[in-house]
């Protein structure tokens, strides 16, 4: 099963339940039922400082993913880390579900493009 850690830092109601749940049938549909994946809800300030510090633009945004172990091979016994997903929920407000699917999908190797867009598009069904 995926683990999915949540921390909530964001001073807002968010059904955290729901976005596990869509992590692991988003990663399940990709082939993968077994890892640890974190998800931190930010505010719009610690967004900023994220995306100012990993990608140089100086904005707050919807959801930033940091991959780790995405799809590669792991050594017998090591369980995978598929890495953080962070999402501000004062940003994306209730259309949450496609910026947490899209940030996902980022932490298992898919880069912006027609695939991501096909996947995504398949996950929102």
């Amino acid at each position: 099963m995926v683990e999915v850690e949540v921390v909530n830092r964001s001073g807002a109601a968010f059904d955290v339940d729901e976005a596990a749940t869509l992590v692991r049938d988003v990663l399940a549909e990709e082939g993968i039922v077994d890892g640890e994946v974190g998800l931190a809800l930010v505010g719009a300030d610690e967004s900023r400082a994220l995306k100012r510090e990993h990608l140089g633009i100086d904005e707050a945004t919807d959801a930033l993913a940091f991959p780790i172990d995405g799809r590669a091979e792991l050594p017998s016994g090591l369980p995978r880390q598929l890495g953080d997903v962070v999402l501000c929920p004062s940003i994306v407000g209730d259309a949450w579900r496609a910026p947490l699917v899209h940030a996902v999908l980022h932490l298992v190797g898919y880069d912006h493009g027609e695939t991501m867009e096909t996947r995504e598009r398949s996950h929102a069904q």
